[in-house]
C-alpha cells in the first residue's frame, strides 16, 4: 500500500505497517538492536564499510520464516522504505524490469550522486528513461560481444591488450630478476591499476599515453576521484569544509584537471576513427560524450582492477587450482574465443571470482510507482512508489541456502571453480544459477565483453609467467564504488621455469609479428652457440639475429619498452659482435636506444 506523503509514511512506521504486500513479504529490520556490526544505514563513521551495513541488515534474518529470510526491509524516519534483498528470483525478477518503459524501476540514484557531481548526471550509469536509452543504443555496438569477438576485430584488440599486458608484466620478472631472489613479496594491485587504465586508454580508445605517466598522473588522479566520489555521497558538505583547511580542495582541483586531460585523450581517437571508435556511429558532438567517457575511465579501472585483483587473490591461496590453469595457458599464445572456450579451468575461475567477490556488490533501483513484481516460481511482491531497493548481490552469492554444498557442492563461501563444474554436471548452467556479476536484464553492464577479455588476458599471463602465493589469512574485502582485496593483493611471487620457444614459430593465423617470442633464457642460449664452434655452421646470421630480434620485441620482452630492459639489450649486442664481419658496435637494424613508440 502506497504512502507517498510523509505524515502517512509516519502513521505506517508507528503502526508498524509493512508497506510492501503480496506473498512474497519481506521481514522488518529493527533500528536499534544489540550485537549487531553497525547501524543498518551509513553514516559518516560506517559509510567506508557499506558490506557491515548489510551484515545488519541480515542479523536475526535466520530466525525468519518464508521469504523474510531472504528479503528484509528498513521504515523509518519518515522516509519511503528500504528493501534489501539476497533472494536471487526476487533480484531477477527486479532486474528483468528496469528500464525507461512505463511502470518499470529507475536505477536508484542517490548511491551515486558523488560520482554523478564528478562525472555528469547524462551518462549511461546514471541516467534514467529516454536518456539512459539513448546512451544505450550509442555504446551498444562498441561493447557488444558480436563486435568484440569478430575475427578481424577481436584479433587487433587481443594483440594490443596481450602485449600491453606482457609488458607490464616483463616490468615485474625484471625486478625479480634484479633482486637476486628467488621470491619476492609485492602488493600487485597498484600494477593491475596500471595495465587496466592502458589497455582502456591506448588499447580500447587508441591513445598513446606513455605508461610513466598513467602509473604517477594519471591512476593517482582516479584514485583520488573515486574516493573523493564515495565521500561526497555520504557527506558532501562536511568533507567540503574541511578540505578548506587541510588543503585537499586544492589538490583534487588540480586531480580533477588531469582527469580531464586524459578524458581529452580518450576522445581524440574519435577524430582519427582507431580503436573502438571505429565501430562508434553517432552525431552527438564530442561534449555530449564526455560524461560517458568519464564514466567509462574511472569505472572500468575500477571494476576491472576488482575482478583481476580478487581473481589472482583467490589463485594464490589455490595452489592446485593456479596449476590447472597454468597447464591450459602454458602454451596458450593467443586468446582468440576458441582458444579462450576451451580454457575450462580458466573460465571457471573468472565465474567463481565474479560469484564469490563481485566487484558490483549491490545493484541500486527505485519504484516508480507501485509495482508487482513476480519470481519465476510465480511469488509476487508489491513494491511501493518511492521505496529504494538494494539488490544485495554479494551476500546472495554467499548464502548458503542458496550456494552451499547441497546445491552446489561446495561450502558457498569457498572459492571453488570446480562448483561450476559440478552444476554442469547436473544439468546447471550460469543461466540457470546467475551470480549477477555484470548486473541482468536491460540495464546489464555493457563492458562485460570486454572486461572478461582483459581479465583473462592479466590472470593469464600472470600464472604463465609467474608461481605466487597469498601472505596470511584470506583478505576482507574492502569497498567502495567497487570491492578489492584489503591486503591490496600483496603475495609472494616466484618466476616460472622457462619453456624454449623456436625461433620461427609463428602465429597459427600467419601472423608473423610473433607472439611465440624467446625467453631472456633463450637469449642466452643463441649468446653461446655464436661464441662456440657450432657459430661457423651458421649460413644466414643475419636472418637469425633479425628472427630472434622479430620474436622477441612482440612478444615477451615487448618492443615498445626494450630500452629500459638493459641485460636483454647486452644480450643482443653481445650477440651481434660475435657475428663475423660485424661491427662490435652491433647491427645497423638494432639502434642503442630504439625511440619511445618503435616497432619493427
Amino acid at each position: 500500500m502506497s504512502s507517498s506523503s510523509w505524515p502517512a509514511r509516519v502513521l505506517q512506521q508507528l503502526r508498524g505497517v509493512n508497506p510492501f504486500g503480496g506473498d512474497c513479504l519481506p521481514s522488518r529490520v529493527p533500528f536499534f538492536a544489540f550485537g549487531r556490526p553497525t547501524l543498518p544505514f551509513p553514516h559518516p563513521w560506517n559509510y567506508r564499510e557499506p558490506i557491515r551495513i548489510f551484515d545488519t541488515f541480515w542479523c536475526g534474518a535466520g530466525k525468519e520464516s518464508g521469504a523474510g529470510r531472504h528479503n528484509r526491509y528498513l521504515y523509518v524516519g519518515g522516509f519511503p522504505p528500504v528493501l534489501l534483498t539476497r533472494d536471487p528470483a526476487v533480484i531477477k525478477a527486479v532486474l528483468a524490469v528496469t528500464s525507461d518503459k512505463p511502470g518499470h524501476f529507475d536505477r536508484d540514484t542517490a548511491p551515486t550522486a558523488g560520482i554523478a557531481r564528478a562525472t555528469g548526471v547524462d551518462s549511461l550509469l546514471y541516467a534514467n528513461g529516454e536518456v539512459w536509452h539513448r546512451q544505450k543504443r550509442a555504446v551498444a555496438e562498441p561493447f557488444s560481444r558480436s563486435n568484440l569477438f569478430q575475427p578481424e576485430q577481436f584479433h587487433g584488440f587481443e594483440q594490443t591488450f596481450r602485449k600491453t599486458v606482457h609488458d607490464r608484466l616483463e616490468v615485474l620478472r625484471s625486478r625479480q630478476r634484479a633482486s637476486g631472489q628467488k621470491v619476492t613479496r609485492i602488493a600487485l594491485e597498484p600494477e593491475i591499476k596500471v595495465v587496466m587504465l592502458e589497455m582502456l586508454v591506448n588499447n580500447f580508445f587508441g591513445g598513446s599515453v606513455d605508461v610513466t605517466e598513467l602509473r604517477e598522473r594519471f591512476v593517482p588522479a582516479l584514485e583520488m576521484l573515486i574516493d573523493h566520489m564515495v565521500t561526497d555521497t555520504i557527506a558532501p558538505k562536511l568533507k567540503w569544509f574541511s578540505g578548506m583547511f587541510t588543503g585537499r580542495n586544492t589538490l583534487l582541483k588540480r586531480k580533477k584537471a588531469d582527469f580531464e586531460v586524459l578524458v581529452d585523450i580518450a576522445l581524440a581517437g574519435r577524430a582519427k576513427c582507431v580503436g573502438a571508435w571505429q565501430q562508434f556511429h553517432s552525431e552527438a558532438p564530442d561534449a555530449a560524450l564526455r560524461s560517458n567517457i568519464r564514466v567509462f575511465l574511472a569505472g572500468a579501472m575500477e571494476a576491472t582492477t576488482s575482478f583481476a585483483s580478487w581473481a589472482i587473490s583467490h589463485l594464490a591461496r589455490a595452489p592446485q587450482v593456479q596449476e590447472q590453469v597454468f597447464a591450459e595457458v602454458k602454451d596458450l599464445d593467443t586468446y582468440d574465443p576458441d582458444n579462450l572456450a576451451s580454457a575450462a579451468m580458466l573460465n571457471r575461475v573468472l565465474d567463481e571470482t565474479v560469484r564469490l567477490t563481485p566487484a558490483l556488490y549491490f545493484l541500486p533501483r527505485r519504484a516508480t510507482v507501485d509495482t508487482w513484481i513476480e519470481t519465476a516460481d510465480h511469488r509476487k511482491m508489491l513494491i511501493p512508489k518511492g521505496a529504494h531497493i538494494a539488490l544485495d548481490v554479494w551476500h546472495a552469492n554467499r548464502c548458503e541456502e542458496l550456494w552451499g554444498t547441497a546445491v552446489t557442492g561446495f561450502p558457498a563461501e569457498t572459492f571453488a571453480p570446480e562448483r561450476w563444474e559440478f552444476l554442469a554436471r547436473k544439468g546447471i548452467t550460469p543461466k540457470d544459477m546467475p551470480h549477477f556479476g555484470f548486473g541482468h536484464g536491460p540495464r546489464f553492464c555493457p563492458g562485460r565483453s570486454l572486461g572478461l577479455l582483459e581479465v583473462g588476458l592479466v590472470v593469464g599471463a600472470m600464472v604463465k609467467i609467474f608461481k605466487f602465493s597469498g601472505v596470511g589469512e584470506p583478505p576482507k574485502a574492502r569497498a567502495g564504488v567497487s570491492t578489492k582485496p584489503a591486503d591490496g593483493v600483496l603475495v609472494d611471487l616466484e618466476l616460472r621455469a622457462e619453456v624454449p620457444a623456436h625461433p620461427h614459430k609463428h602465429d597459427r593465423r600467419g601472423d608473423k609479428s610473433g607472439h611465440h617470442g624467446h625467453s631472456f633464457a633463450d637469449v642466452e642460449s643463441w649468446v653461446a652457440r655464436f661464441e662456440g664452434p657450432e657459430r661457423d655452421a651458421w649460413q644466414k646470421p643475419d636472418e637469425v639475429v633479425r628472427a630472434l630480434l622479430l620474436n622477441e620485441m612482440e612478444s615477451k620482452l615487448a618492443a615498445a619498452r626494450i630500452s629500459s630492459d638493459l641485460p636483454f639489450r647486452g644480450a643482443l649486442f653481445k650477440m651481434s659482435s660475435s657475428i663475423p664481419g660485424r661491427p662490435r658496435t652491433g647491427l645497423p637494424e638494432l639502434s642503442p636506444r630504439p625511440p619511445r613508440g618503435h616497432r619493427p
